[in-house]
């Protein structure tokens, strides 16, 4: 805990923002940290609750009442060290996590919950300032061969992990730089991609190899998916290289609308339009697919949706409206009934801020053309009924559309890396693997482990973090008969 009396005393500051006007100029990060007399006031609020539910609302476990301590005390080499102790990427998920540990803050029961994700963004921030993050190379290495598949947050994790126990470790990625959907999926003006570099760093130096460009377990990869692979590995030939494999690749097929007029030029999936802005960001190529001038409609209201909001303003959009199919949700939770739970409210992401209808309870029936190209969509009001959907008749209209991005969620892994392993599928398609007793992260076929969206479906970048931990865990285990990693 902070100070006894702190949430009695002190109001929570939130990170402050770039206007908008200007902000979205560029592709560069516009959140403001906090100062350190600020963080340290922040984690003066954190109360003696008696039982932190912030630990298990945090998928990671973070120790956060030690580190808010920590912080107001000014004892910050401290506070990263026990930050690290459960987190592998703080500056990770201090930028572009949720924030479940605040929804189940005992604070935020009757007031604001304390700036858990604020503090530690300072924290690490502060830390890489200082110095205080080297590589951690293992005194002695133990000539076992991990092979990981997949190089986004699950991936990196376990490889960290694995490394630092001893193991030799070849992290294999189908792009052409590490990060996964880390990098290419979450635009630069959310969390710039040099932080994602700074850490493969770190990990080289920890003794961690990263192959690029290369395709595991399958030929080819579905329409709608990015790869920037120029060589093939079967699964047969990773099985025999290595001892063991664990594959932690993305859910990356999108999930489509296929009404009438889905063929018309205009109509992308989200990765189709953020993936090549990202890399137009990095150095590479102009992104082929522009919002410049024209109207765009994004449909799905998540955090990919709301990516291609600040991304099409960020191009110069003449409009940016995003649909949701469900309805608009309250603009406040009811407390009593949600905590210490992640509530369903209506949530303005920064994107939004920058420019943005939106309408919700919308059904999308046709993409109407000209000349093979997008001009508009017919769309259908909907009505919800004890969880069921239904058309509002007579309430057809039309929306003004020369750029549609499907950002409907993502509804399972490549399949053919999986089959290429012959590992079991469950019924959405996904790393069958169990979580629970003996066993863990293990797959039907021997030595194969899965974790992160691979095994459970798409998520939050800090679940993938907790897996690819937990799995590394189960590797060395599995590997050297017990293991001294924390799970």
């Amino acid at each position: 805990m902070g100070k006894p009396t702190g949430f009695l005393e002190y109001q929570r500051l939130s990170e402050a923002y770039k206007p908008a006007g200007e902000r979205i100029r560029d592709y560069r990060e516009f959140t403001v940290r906090l100062a350190d007399d600020q963080a340290a006031v922040q984690g003066a609020r954190c109360m003696d609750c008696g039982i932190p539910f912030c630990n298990n609302g945090c998928p990671v476990n973070n120790i956060i009442p030690d580190w808010n301590d920590l912080v107001y005390r000014g004892a910050w080499q401290e506070a990263i060290q026990v930050l690290h102790s459960t987190n592998n990427f703080p500056e990770f998920t201090g930028r572009i996590c949720p924030a479940p540990c605040e929804a189940a803050c005992t604070l935020g029961i009757n007031a604001d919950p304390v700036g858990i994700k604020s503090i530690e963004r300072a924290i690490i921030d502060k830390a890489w300032e200082q110095g205080w993050v080297p590589p951690q190379p293992p005194a002695t290495r133990t000539g076992k061969r991990v092979a990981v598949v997949g190089s986004g947050p699950a991936g990196l994790a376990a490889a960290q992990q694995l490394a630092r126990a001893g193991h030799d470790v070849t992290v294999f990625e189908k792009n052409d730089r590490a990060g996964g959907l880390l990098r290419y999926g979450i635009p630069d003006f959310k969390m710039e991609k040099s932080l994602i570099d700074r850490r493969v760093e770190q990990m080289k130096a920890e003794g961690v190899s990263f192959r690029t460009g290369v395709l595991v377990g399958a030929k080819a990869v579905p329409a709608g998916i990015v790869s920037d692979a120029k060589e093939t590995i079967s699964a047969d030939e990773l099985k025999k290289s290595f001892d063991a494999v664990i594959l932690a690749g993305g859910s990356e097929v999108p999930r489509d609308l296929p009404v009438p007029g889905r063929e018309l030029d205009g109509v992308h999936f989200a990765l189709e339009f953020l993936i090549p802005q990202n890399k137009e960001v990095a150095g590479d190529r102009p992104n082929p697919i522009s919002a410049k001038g024209k109207h765009v409609v994004v449909i799905g209201g998540g955090d990919t949706g709301s990516d291609c909001v600040g991304t099409s303003n960020r191009h110069g959009a003449l409009s940016v409206t995003q649909l949701e199919l469900m309805p608009q949700p309250p603009a406040q939770e009811n407390k009593p009934l949600t905590w210490p739970y992640w509530p369903t409210k209506l949530r303005t992401s920064t994107s939004h801020e920058e420019g943005c209808e939106r309408d919700f309870a919308v059904g999308t029936k046709e993409f109407i053309g000209e000349n093979g190209k997008v001009k508009a969509l017919k769309v259908v009001r909907l009505q919800w009924k004890d969880g069921k959907m239904s058309e509002v008749p007579g309430s057809e209209f039309e929306l003004k559309a020369d750029l549609v991005l499907f950002a409907m969620g993502f509804t399972n892994p490549v399949g053919g890396v999986l089959e290429g392993f012959g590992v079991d599928k469950d019924a959405r398609g996904n790393a069958k693997a169990t979580t629970d007793g003996a066993g863990c992260y293990a797959t039907n076929v021997p030595g194969v482990y899965a974790a992160g969206d691979m095994r459970r479906g798409q998520s939050l970048v800090v679940w993938a973090i907790r897996e690819g931990r937990q799995c590394a865990r189960e590797v060395d285990a599995f590997l050297m008969g017990e293991s001294v990693l924390p799970r």
